[in-house]
């Protein structure tokens, strides 16, 4: 039951994490406003609430399928996947802090108009050194990402197109509209073969122990 648990969570996890991400960015009223996105957040603030929890979850929800990835690289590249695993948590994780700025950024601008409540959204978040305490190591994130699934590719554990086609969709998708469609499509893929592959796994298939290498990583 436990290695039926962890697998289900994070197979589940990765199949899930693109559709909320897609959910939260088909909400996100300044993405679909186009030319007009200017104060798109101060005229739609409840619909910036509900993107922004959905984004906040998309990578949360990555979080237990990465760690999944991270358990299957066992017989190749595997410290290199350990740390481009640990790497890619990292990151998502800031990623997830950096969706509270979408709250500050409707409340201030429906309250002090879109110049002024941007621009005191902009010092808040500088002054809290938001590009190089988040935005870089979300971007570094989604190196891991890439670099972990290419880890699990080369153990040949997932194909080869499944880790870029991943990461590339969630860069395309908030490009609206063409963006949106074609990184949804990417990051769904990408994503979710590797997601079901780990819940068409067996129990015995995912606590299968490393073969004998020399680089033996512990199971989670």
């Amino acid at each position: 039951m436990p290695y039926t648990f962890r697998r289900l969570l994070a197979g589940g996890c990765l199949v899930a994490a693109p559709l909320v991400y897609v959910a939260g960015l088909v909400v996100d009223p300044a993405l679909r406003a186009g030319d007009a996105a200017d104060g798109a957040y101060g005229r739609h603030p409840g619909q910036v609430s509900v993107s922004a929890a959905l984004l906040h979850w998309s990578w949360v929800l990555l979080v237990p399928g990465i760690i999944g990835m991270i358990h299957l690289v066992r017989r190749r590249a595997v410290l290199f996947g350990h740390i481009a695993g640990v790497v890619a948590l990292l990151g998502v994780v800031n990623f997830s802090a950096l969706m509270l700025g979408d709250y500050f950024y409707a409340r201030l601008e429906a309250d002090l108009g879109t110049a002024e409540g941007d621009r005191l959204a902009d010092a808040a978040l500088a002054a809290g050194g938001a590009v190089w305490g988040f935005q870089v190591p979300g971007f570094l994130g989604l190196l891991g990402v890439l670099l972990l699934g290419l880890a699990l590719a080369y153990d040949r554990q997932v194909p080869w197109w499944a880790p870029p086609a991943m990461v590339a969709g969630m860069l395309a998708a908030p490009v609206y509209p063409v963006g949106m469609i074609a990184g949804s499509l990417l990051y769904l893929a990408g994503a979710g073969v590797i997601g079901v592959r780990m819940l068409r796994m067996s129990d015995a298939d995912w606590a299968q122990a490393p073969a004998p290498s020399g680089n033996v990583a512990a199971t989670v």
